[in-house]
């Protein structure tokens, strides 16, 4: 009987190391992880305070994320300010309307921003001038053309 009661802790033993040994590796990893991610912390979302007024606003259709037709113009006049001011970054937020399901506009709302970043890398502002904040509230406001909007700064 005592032999069976050391065979079972014995093997109690090996169980609960091998389960803390997977545990200590799953958070090794994973702070492992975050600490490669954070070069690339400027162009992934952020939580980093508004400052001021957006320089520009860009209106998006329902459900899209097409960048609207002006949307060349307001990239331009985001990347001669960013050229007088080249100590700043850009800050870009996506806000969604109360159409459709939290899930999908939140999505939306982020496919909004990262279309709105691409177009400005692709006309010379640097990625890692670019960050994108999710904004505290995605609901942009009372109009719903309004509300469809990515706001950008440079800050």
């Amino acid at each position: 009987m005592q032999e069976d009661d050391d065979n079972q802790n014995l093997v109690l033993g090996i169980l609960f190391g091998i389960i803390a040994l997977v545990i200590g590796l799953v958070i090794g990893l994973s702070v492992y992880v975050t600490g490669q991610n954070a070069d690339a912390a400027p162009a992934a979302v952020q939580e980093i305070a508004e400052v001021g007024e957006p320089l520009v606003k860009l209106y998006f259709d329902s459900g899209k994320a097409e960048l609207p037709a002006n949307a060349a113009e307001e990239v331009a006049k985001v990347v001669a300010k960013l050229h007088e001011e080249s100590g700043k970054i850009v800050l870009i937020s996506g806000y969604h309307d109360e159409t459709g399901g939290a899930a999908v506009n939140a999505e939306v709302a982020k496919a909004r921003a990262v279309a709105v970043k691409d177009a400005l890398v692709g006309a010379g502002v640097p990625a890692d001038k670019v960050a994108m904040r999710k904004p505290a509230v995605t609901l942009g406001g009372t109009d719903d053309a309004e509300a469809r909007r990515v706001e950008v700064r440079v800050q």
